[in-house]
């Protein structure tokens, strides 16, 4: 590792975290995670509109939304080293024109293979803006606040999903699409007011130095590792919202509870949790000073809130969505996980880890899901979710036992490959 010699930004502590760079992140996120869980809402009434009913709205919905993860992993990886290669900026507000371009044709589908290749298209650019807008807001603040800045966008960003799930209500799916495509149109006139991070301005002065080298993550087991275990510990994240929620009408329904339970209302009632676990857990970072010691506590919430999931039986429409919303708070450590990823590595390669590390993780949900779909025909809906449960929860917890303490870390460094 080697100094950039480009040191950070100290301004005071609200007129930082308020910055422009973090409101247009946290914006960037907002749409971000409107279009990500957008679909989950509109599942059934989509397409049910393109002549689908009964298996076939669980097996088809599965499929496009494998179809939109596949698309987020494959850009997780372009995006990242586009990042480090081209600038934060570039690839932050590139991401919010392609998946806002996609919303608007996915509002036009009339069949099952455009909706496809639209979800995978959209899953490319929403693939960018997160680990961009991160990396970002990571190196322009100093050390001392840059967790109050990540807790901002991921916080204002999940709030979104409240957002999707009340325009999901109050118009048609096609409508919805459209007005989350004109919501990133809009959000591109911000891109002018913002300046490029510092560090990767020094870099980019730097022509020796390696800059994106995603294959390097796999030339070196110290590198390998930060980068797997920085993934798995966002695992539950995607076994709760890919399995749990998006698929809570039908474990309502095996769980007796009394009333119709809606995918867009269990999405809504999670995201609130996420936005208070997002906030508490950024809070919780900056007070402790530690990020490993408080995911540890929300993967322990987590494994709570899922338990109480399945011993729900009879229980009111209220209740489920409360706890629809307390496994939304146990996985709220969203914000602390992404900015371990981005403290995990250096200035050369921070855009390619911070970027792929989330989307690596949405991405499993397509494994997650195929494997939640077989154990469902060998032991049933209710077994099969638990076992792939049970397994996500392990690997996180064990991944996060593997990885280092970075809340003290400088960030003004190189990584060297040799």
């Amino acid at each position: 590792m080697s100094k950039t010699g480009h040191g950070e930004q100290v301004p005071g502590p609200l007129q930082a975290i308020f910055s422009l760079p973090v409101i247009v992140a946290a914006l960037g996120y907002f749409v971000d995670i409107y279009d990500l869980v957008l679909f989950s809402i509109v599942r059934v009434p989509s397409l049910k509109a393109l002549g689908l009913s009964g298996k076939e709205l669980v097996d088809q919905g599965v499929f496009l939304l494998n179809m939109q993860m596949a698309g987020m992993l494959i850009g997780g990886i372009i995006w990242g080293v586009l990042g480090d290669r081209k600038g934060r900026l570039k690839i932050m507000f590139g991401s919010i024109f392609l998946y806002s371009v996609a919303n608007l044709a996915n509002g036009m589908v009339q069949s099952i293979e455009a909706y496809a290749a639209l979800r995978f298209v959209a899953g490319i650019g929403l693939a960018g803006e997160l680990g961009a807008g991160i990396t970002l807001v990571s190196e322009v603040l100093h050390k001392k606040v840059r967790g109050y800045g990540t807790m901002v966008v991921a916080s204002v960003g999940v709030s979104g999903a409240i957002l999707a799930n009340i325009v999901a209500r109050s118009y048609d799916w096609r409508t919805a699409f459209f007005i989350g495509g004109i919501l990133g149109l809009m959000l591109l006139a911000l891109r002018f007011g913002v300046a490029e991070s510092g560090m990767f301005k020094g870099m980019e002065e730097r022509t020796q130095v390696s800059k994106g080298n995603f294959l390097a993550l796999f030339t070196s087991r110290d590198r390998f590792e930060r980068f797997f275990h920085a993934i798995m510990i966002g695992l539950p994240s995607w076994f709760v919202v890919g399995v749990l929620i998006t698929f809570s009408p039908e474990f309502a329904k095996m769980l007796g509870v009394q009333g119709a339970v809606s995918a867009g209302n269990a999405v809504m009632y999670c995201y609130l949790g996420l936005v208070a676990g997002d906030l508490v857990s950024g809070l919780l970072s900056q007070v402790m000073q530690s990020r490993k010691k408080v995911v540890l506590i929300f993967l322990l919430l987590t494994v709570a809130s899922v338990t109480i999931y399945f011993m729900a039986t009879g229980v009111s429409e209220r209740t489920f969505y409360a706890i629809c919303a307390l496994l939304g708070f146990g996985i709220g450590y969203w914000a602390v996980f992404v900015t371990i990823a981005a403290e995990q590595f250096g200035t050369n390669l921070r855009a390619t880890v911070a970027t792929s590390v989330p989307n690596f993780v949405r991405g499993m949900t397509v494994p997650i899901t195929t494997l939640f779909l077989f154990l469902r025909n060998q032991f049933g809906l209710q077994h099969g979710a638990i076992i792939v449960g049970v397994l996500t929860l392990s690997i996180a917890l064990f991944s996060l036992w593997r990885l280092q303490e970075t809340f003290h870390k400088d960030l003004d460094y190189f990584e060297e490959f040799l």
